[in-house]
């Protein structure tokens, strides 16, 4: 299995490549650009498959597909969990959110080498891709209904907490959790997964697997060893809420 890696992350994008390695996959380049991208694929062979993040340095990757006949398949490798991700699942093999789980990618892998063999050996192309209408979503996410509420269970009642009362989100031994402005803590009957698509992207950012904080509940931010950020809330938990390297850059541009 042959791929390309297009991030402009270096350290991600080396990162990206040992995990490929570990999985048997060759890496032919990595690209870090759209205008490095468009000129190695007119001058190459393309790949069987494109890593593909979506924000790069000069501009959103989709520009590299436009007007080109790229024949390989598409795995996101994306920042994007707030919104538009039904749009990557129509338009690609697979998504994986940042920082990127070696498990997810593992699956991501196989599922392509699956949907090669289904196809008699033949390269599995990608779905075309509907590049404006996932333009769209990244560039106006607010036209989206996002939740305004969220219902918990308490003992034998229910408590609906409106969105603004909600300091973060997040995940403990395996249940999902909302603190509140007045720093209570409910379990909630759902995942973090599944609150992708339910919270405003403009408040609410998913900092790492563990955490979606409330910007307006951000009280101090630290720089942190390797690159990172820490992020103190004017309510927590007890674990401490650091911005996963691979996230620090749409975590700054989030806040701007």
């Amino acid at each position: 299995m042959t791929a390309v890696i297009i991030e402009d992350e270096k350290p991600a994008a080396r990162r990206l490549n040992r995990m490929l390695d570990h999985l048997q996959v060759n890496v032919l380049e990595t690209l870090h650009s759209v205008e490095e991208s468009k000129k190695w694929f007119l001058e190459n062979e393309h790949p069987e498959v494109i890593f593909l993040d979506i924000q790069l340095s000069d501009g959103l990757s989709f520009e590299i597909f436009e007007g080109s006949m790229i024949k390989s398949a598409i795995i996101f490798t994306t920042a994007y969990d707030e919104y538009a991700l039904q749009a990557f699942k129509l338009n690609s093999i697979d998504y994986i959110l940042k920082p990127i789980d070696e498990e997810e990618l593992s699956l991501a892998v196989k599922k392509y080498r699956n949907l090669k063999e289904t196809y008699s050996g033949s390269q599995v192309q990608s779905v075309q891709l509907n590049f404006e209408d996932i333009k769209k979503l990244l560039v106006h996410p607010m036209e989206r209904d996002y939740k305004k509420r969220f219902t918990v269970k308490v003992g034998q009642h229910l408590k609906m907490i409106n969105i603004e009362e909600i300091c973060c989100f997040y995940s403990e031994n395996k249940g999902t959790y909302i603190l509140t402005s007045e720093g209570r803590n409910y379990l909630m009957e759902t995942t973090m997964d599944q609150l992708e698509d339910e919270l405003p992207p403009d408040t609410f950012f998913r900092v790492n697997r563990k955490f979606y904080i409330n910007i307006n509940s951000i009280r101090d931010i630290i720089a942190y060893s390797n690159s990172r950020l820490k992020i103190k809330l004017h309510h927590t938990t007890d674990e401490e809420i650091i911005v996963a390297r691979e996230r620090v850059k749409d975590f700054k541009a989030w806040l701007a």
